[in-house]
């Protein structure tokens, strides 16, 4: 969804891990947590957070077994993701999102569903792929409706940008899918656009074509919403080349 306006720093109302750090290369957009969201975010971390300041994560350490290993980068509130992983227990996943309460959403659910395959960090993706996530590691990387920066000056804030998309590729290994998906018929044809020129991608659908949605990524009531006021969406499926 679109998010031009960041909300204010809640101080107040933010989780202790967070409190007194430094922000770097994002604005941590914390909200107004609920109760709710703010106790399972404090009770569940232990057991479903991981910390940047950890370092470089081991899967089998992580997740207690080797699985196909999934990263979403930006999952919101977090309730595909949860459909994802329910649906998928023969797969694990990472997400990664700044917003704090859908992190704390997301860990409620975790607990309610009683998922074992999803972990969360709330940090900069960039700083997680860099410091935690090795080269060769993620069967897949998804990244659902980001923020598409409408406005044509801020455009070189979109997130699928050539070098961001290169760094994704160290960290997917031979045969890892790229799957991306938006609403905005123009950041569409720029993710296209950029894909279709990255060196060691291909595009799992053919030349400049775009994918159906695949049956495993759930609709959102995001999405719903939008197809009913007739808004188009937009899938690309690129696989790491050896």
């Amino acid at each position: 969804m679109t998010e031009d306006i960041k909300p204010p720093l809640d101080t107040e109302n933010l989780p202790e891990r967070h409190k007194n750090r430094q922000i770097r290369s994002f604005v941590l957009r914390t909200g107004r947590m609920t109760d709710g969201q703010k106790r399972a975010y404090e009770g569940a971390w232990p057991n479903f957070g991981l910390d940047l300041a950890d370092g470089m994560i081991v899967h089998a350490e992580v997740f207690k077994r080797e699985a196909p290993l999934v990263l979403e980068i930006g999952f919101g509130m977090g309730d595909s993701l949860i459909d994802m992983a329910e649906a998928a227990a023969e797969q694990d996943f990472i997400g990664i999102e700044v917003h704090t309460p859908g992190v704390g959403r997301l860990l409620s659910n975790v607990v309610d569903k009683s998922l074992t395959n999803l972990r969360v960090y709330c940090d900069d993706a960039v700083e997680v792929l860099d410091q935690c996530i090795a080269d060769n590691s993620l069967d897949k990387v998804q990244i659902f409706f980001p923020d598409p920066w409408h406005k044509k000056k801020h455009n070189k804030r979109r997130i699928i940008q050539t070098e961001f998309v290169q760094k994704l590729r160290t960290k997917l290994k031979v045969g890892g899918v790229l799957h991306l998906a938006t609403d905005w018929e123009h950041y569409a044809e720029q993710m296209m656009e950029v894909m279709s020129a990255a060196v060691g991608y291909s595009n799992s659908c053919g030349e400049q074509a775009f994918s159906p949605r695949p049956e495993f990524r759930p609709i959102t009531k995001f999405e719903r919403r939008g197809q009913r006021l007739g808004h188009g969406v937009w899938d690309l499926l690129f696989e790491k080349q050896g």
